[in-house]
């Protein structure tokens, strides 16, 4: 097997496993176990488990800005696209994988003073609210270019209240409701 595709295995291996059981829960040798290699082997590809978390972390953004970039421009233009993110999380709560945000539950288990997975994670949610901003300009014609920024962290606030509230209370009526906040925001 090439290098490049056994780094992968062991990516998606420990975000699998990050995702599922959380970064404190995940130990190496998990990893190293449910990939199928030897410990040599991922040393050879991470020299940390912190590296073998910001791959986990970046993979998982490449993943989630790829696949709702493509939901949200499959939409009508208009408010419709903007609202489609909350359609887009709506189809992600309905799998058997979903458990809440990666970002929020790996920030939630590392020390304060981790300062390389929390910027990893700070520049993951400013991308995300990049590409809201972009949505916004790109379908909200009348809005003014003061207003972009707040309304864009508006809806981010939104959304990511639904991520963690439909996680918690196992169920999909606070991205129904948020999505409902938000059409009234744009409206």
């Amino acid at each position: 097997m090439r290098h490049s595709e056994i780094k992968h295995r062991i990516i998606e291996t420990a975000s699998f496993l990050f995702y599922k059981n959380g970064y404190n829960s995940t130990g190496i040798n998990e990893i190293i176990s449910e990939a199928g290699i030897a410990k040599a082997t991922l040393y050879n590809h991470f020299k940390s488990k912190e590296d073998i978390c910001l791959a986990y972390l970046r993979f998982k953004d490449t993943s989630f800005i790829e696949d709702i970039q493509a939901f949200t421009s499959s939409k009508p233009k208009g408010k419709m696209q903007i609202l489609a993110i909350f359609d887009f999380l709506e189809l992600f709560f309905q799998t058997k994988n979903f458990n809440g945000c990666w970002c929020i539950k790996t920030v939630s288990e590392i020390p304060r003073d981790n300062e390389t997975i929390r910027k990893e994670i700070q520049k993951q949610k400013n991308g995300f609210i990049q590409l809201i901003t972009e949505l916004v300009t790109n379908n909200l014609e009348e809005i003014k270019a003061g207003e972009i920024d707040s309304l864009s962290r508006k809806i981010y606030l939104l959304y990511e209240s639904a991520v963690s509230e439909s996680y918690l209370h196992q169920t999909n009526w606070p991205i129904k409701e948020t999505k409902n906040l938000c059409s009234q925001i744009l409206s």
